[in-house]
Formats: structure tokens, C-alpha cells, sequence
């Protein structure tokens, strides 16, 4: 026994991948007030066991560290789950007999609201009022995409929005009309406001419900940490700020406020002011998210050369850049030089150079700063800019369930590049081989909050419910296991500042830990994505446990 006592929980006989900076393997952890105290060997924690230890023995199962997930929406993931969820359905009619079915449970909602359908499931991407209007004619519907580009609104939500014919479209955004000019149903990127705006607030009592859900969901996942990818005062701050200050938010969570796009810099004073005031438990409010460009297939991603029509022809639209790119580079300057991290939102080519512009603009002002930038989703990259990662110190931060060949690549996306451009996207190994640091995330509700399957598309370059159906997508772009669970946890952990803490299994470290069900390393044990967690741990203290952790 060590002088200092018996350790409180031990894991052993497993493989622990302890992703520090030599990417060793152990077989055992010990754990002492929430920390790591032994990492090694079985016979490394042998000597910590003591009556009251808490001893698990991992029968060759997997150890890993807590995954981070660096760009995420939990609280319109859980209130999404309380409301008209589409999320997982296929098909127009799947999608109208499960709103009709909401409709008639739910007969007291002044408005049908809900997310997660799919742009795939509809001509051209564009879903019309008319087959809402069929089952919910007499209350306005409100349905975000699950990617939260597109609204889908019936006939009811237009008029009493006010928006006709004669709306003019927004800057930001694009109303898709019939051919006589009236409202189609559709409402692109900033124009969901025209009846977003209306919609009634979310109640407190909603958004902290939909936080504490999610927050389950994730540590189910294996999730200990994640940044927020935006935080406004009246929805996702109030949620935190609520859950943080009961002692509930077990999750080391990142804040990236959101920056208004009809706004200019007078709103960084309003800023500064809430990551001071807000800041609390485990939430911090330290990053800024600044939406950049909208997405690929609905033509609002911001590309250098434009997009093809249907006979491969370029058409006029090069998408949106939603912030003047040259005001962008104050903007960034002035947040950098204010400690804040800017977190990007940008799809297309054009829109992550803007973004790199603005970090270039920020360290020839500022000269070097620990703000750790980063650009998310990051799509479509010019060769040109891969080694500009590097260079300006911005982290790469990547989606890859979306890195495979579905309906959304191959028949919205790929026929609107053409086949140079194809090529760039989701250049993951470009980005590790010119010396970018990765961090992963999922977008959840837009996709999968699940790391494992998130994973397996890094490694695979093919979504398991297309494996053997599809060819892997840029299979020159794979990446290996050990780099993609590094992207998870090594790289999440260093975009929230939290190296130090979390994101390797190290002595000292907090003992977030999570327990696979398997030896995720052994490819014979099956598909990444079939691989379950069984436990997750956050400073030693289960937050999730399985039934199978005990078998």
C-alpha cells in the first residue's frame, strides 16, 4: 500500500489506450480523488487495492480517454427530441404520416414544431408547403433540415409571417419560390427568420429539460467534453447557466457565443460582458462563433469558382460569405487580441480562405496568442490553403460522418463541384501529413452524436448502412484508428484549453475515462461503430454505466 491510501476505483486486464504523447499502451488505471494516480501494467495498480477499492476487471476490454466532441448543439438536440423529432426517418411519406401522427397527439400545440429531415429525401433538395399543408392545415409548421440550413414551413407559418410573393429574399438567405414567385415552403439559411422570428420563445423549463437529456446522451457516448457551437443569452446560455448552477453539468463544456451577423463590433463589449458574468462550474464562455457561409447543397456555401448547374455548366452563384470578409479580419483581430477563440463556421473553399485571411490579419496585428482559432466542417479546402493550418496556428476541426458517398454527397453535393473540386473535400490526411492539429466533432443533431460510428467513417471512408453498397469516399483520405480517437480526445482537448487536464491517460490527469465493451484495436471483434460504451467516467465518478460493465 502507498503512503497516500488505497486507490478508489482500478480498471485491469483490458487495453488502454492511454493516446499520451508516445501513443503507449497500458492494462490497468488506478484512480484517487478523481485523478490518476497509476497507469501501467496489472501489477502497477496491484499494491492501490484496498477494501473500499472499487476494482473492474476489464477482461480485455478497451480503455480510453473521455471523448470530446469540438463542435456541437446539445440543447436543440434534446428540445429537438421533445418536439416533431424526423430524425432517423426516410422518405416524404414516413415524414408526413410521423408529423400527421404529432399533430393528432399533440392537439393543444399552437405550432407543429421539429427537425431532422433530410434534404436527400426531396427533388432537388427542396421540400414544398403543399405536403405539409395536406395533414396540418390549420396550424403553422415550423421544421428545421438536420442540418439546420433549411426551415420547411406549410402555408399557415407564411401567412401569418406575413412572407408573399412580394418578400424580398435576405442578404443571408434565399426564399425558394414556385414558378408564379410565391412561397415554396423552403426557406434557406437566413431566410427561416422571415417566420423564425415569430415562433414562440422556448420556455426555460423546455431548454433545460432538452440540456438534461442531451447531456446523458452524450456521456452514454462516451462524451465528457464538448464545445458548444452556439451559445445565445435566451436559449443555450440560460440552459448552462441554469444546469451549472444546481451542480448538474457534469460536462466540461466550452461556450462559443454567438455573433450576430446584422451586427458589427459593438456587440464585443456585450460579449466580454457575458463570458465574465456567465462563466460557471464547468461551463466557460470563451469562445465566438462566427457562421461564415451556409452549406453546399442548397448553393449557399461560399466557393471560389461557382457552382455547376445540372449539365455541368458554372452558374453564377459562388454562395454566401454572411460577413463581409474584409470587416471578418477586424472582427477576428479585435477578439483575438481579447482573448476570445474564434470558431468558424465554413463549408466551401472560399469561405475557410476568409476565415484563414482573418487569422492571418489577427497574428500580423497580435502577433502570436494562445486563442487556439478553428475552422469547422471545413468541406471543401484548396490544396493551396492545407499548409496555412500549420502556418497560422488554426486547428482543423472535422465532421467525418459526413466523409462518405450517401444521397447528400452523390446527389446534391458532388454534381454541383464536378470532379476537381470533389477531390478536396474532407481532406483529413492532408491536413495530419501538413502538420494540422485534428479535433473531431459531430454536429449533433446534424448528424450522429456517436464517436465510435464517427470514427469508423475517418478510418473507413464508408457510413456502415452503405458498406458494401458504396465505394469509400477519397479512400487516399483515410485516416488510421489511433489518429482518429486522437481527434476525439488529444484534439478536442487542446481546442477547449483542457490539455492539461483531460484527452490522454496520464498521472496527474482527471480520471475521465471511458469503458468500451470490446478491444476496439482487434478489427476481428467487428466495425468500430458496432463497439458500445459501457461506462464513462468524469473526474473518477461514473456518469454513465451499462449493465455489461459487470459481465
Amino acid at each position: 500500500m502507498t503512503l497516500d491510501g488505497p486507490a478508489d476505483l482500478v480498471l485491469r486486464g483490458g487495453r488502454v489506450a492511454t493516446m499520451d504523447a508516445h501513443r503507449t499502451f497500458a492494462s490497468a488505471v488506478a484512480v484517487r480523488g478523481g485523478r490518476i494516480v497509476a497507469v501501467g501494467g496489472d501489477a502497477a495498480v496491484r499494491d492501490l487495492i484496498g477494501p473500499r477499492t472499487r476494482v473492474i476487471e476489464l477482461r480485455g476490454r478497451s480503455v480510453t480517454p473521455g471523448f470530446g466532441d469540438a463542435h456541437v448543439h446539445p440543447v436543440g438536440a434534446g428540445v429537438g427530441r421533445l418536439r416533431c423529432d424526423l430524425t432517423g426517418a426516410h422518405g416524404v411519406d414516413t415524414y408526413i404520416a410521423r408529423i400527421a401522427s404529432y399533430a393528432t397527439t399533440h392537439p393543444d400545440e399552437a405550432w407543429i414544431r421539429g427537425d431532422g429531415w433530410s434534404m436527400s429525401d426531396f427533388p432537388g433538395g427542396i421540400p414544398h408547403r403543399t405536403d405539409l399543408d395536406r395533414v396540418v392545415p390549420d396550424r403553422p409548421v415550423y421544421l428545421d433540415s438536420r442540418d439546420g440550413h433549411t426551415a420547411w414551413v406549410n402555408s399557415k407559418a407564411l401567412e401569418m409571417a406575413g412572407v408573399t410573393a412580394d418578400t424580398l429574399d435576405p442578404d443571408d438567405g434565399r426564399i425558394e419560390r414556385d414558378a408564379d414567385g410565391h412561397p415554396g415552403g423552403a426557406l434557406q439559411e437566413g431566410a427561416a427568420d422571415l417566420v423564425g422570428r415569430i415562433l414562440p420563445a422556448d420556455t426555460p423549463e423546455e431548454l433545460v429539460a432538452g440540456l438534461r437529456l442531451a447531456q446523458a446522451e452524450l456521456h452514454s457516448l462516451g462524451i465528457t467534453t464538448w464545445q458548444d457551437a452556439i451559445v445565445t443569452p435566451d436559449r443555450e446560455e440560460m440552459a448552462y447557466t441554469t444546469l451549472a448552477g444546481r451542480g448538474e453539468l457534469t460536462g466540461r463544456v466550452v461556450g462559443a457565443l454567438w455573433w450576430d451577423r446584422t451586427r458589427g463590433a459593438e456587440q464585443i463589449d456585450e460579449l466580454i460582458d457575458r463570458r465574465g458574468r456567465t462563466a460557471i462550474g464547468r461551463y466557460a464562455p470563451t469562445s465566438v462563433k462566427l457562421m461564415q457561409d451556409g452549406v453546399l447543397e442548397n448553393g449557399t456555401g461560399g466557393l471560389l469558382d461557382p457552382y455547376l448547374d445540372d449539365d455541368g455548366r458554372p452558374t453564377r452563384n459562388r454562395g454566401l460569405s454572411m460577413i463581409d470578409p474584409e470587416a471578418l479580419k477586424g472582427y477576428v483581430t479585435r477578439l483575438d487580441a481579447l482573448g476570445f477563440q474564434p470558431h468558424f463556421h465554413a463549408i466551401g473553399d472560399r469561405a475557410v480562405r476568409e476565415a484563414l485571411d482573418a487569422v492571418a490579419a489577427a497574428r500580423l496585428a497580435n502577433g502570436p496568442t494562445d486563442t487556439r482559432p478553428h475552422i469547422a466542417h471545413i468541406q471543401v479546402i484548396h490544396p493551396d490553403d492545407i499548409g496555412r493550418f500549420r502556418e497560422l496556428g488554426v486547428i482543423a476541426n472535422a465532421q467525418p460522418y459526413w466523409a462518405c458517398h450517401e444521397a447528400q454527397m452523390d446527389e446534391l453535393t458532388i454534381p454541383r463541384l464536378g470532379p476537381e473540386r470533389t477531390t478536396w473535400q474532407y481532406p483529413f490526411a492532408s491536413l495530419l501529413a501538413a502538420g494540422a492539429t485534428l479535433a473531431m466533432g459531430s454536429d449533433w443533431a446534424v448528424s450522429t452524436a456517436d464517436p465510435l460510428l464517427e470514427m469508423e467513417v475517418a478510418v473507413d471512408r464508408i457510413v456502415d448502412y452503405h458498406r458494401g453498397e458504396r465505394p469509400p469516399f477519397l479512400p487516399e483520405q483515410r485516416l488510421d484508428l489511433i489518429e482518429a480517437l486522437a481527434a476525439f480526445t488529444n484534439g478536442t482537448a487542446r481546442v477547449n484549453h483542457l490539455e492539461q487536464d483531460v484527452g490522454s491517460i496520464e498521472i496527474g490527469k482527471a480520471a475521465d475515462l471511458v469503458v468500451l465493451d470490446r478491444d476496439l484495436f482487434d478489427r476481428a471483434a467487428g466495425a468500430i461503430g458496432e463497439a458500445r460504451v459501457v461506462a464513462t467516467f468524469i473526474d473518477g465518478v461514473p456518469v454513465h454505466e451499462a449493465p455489461a460493465l459487470e459481465v
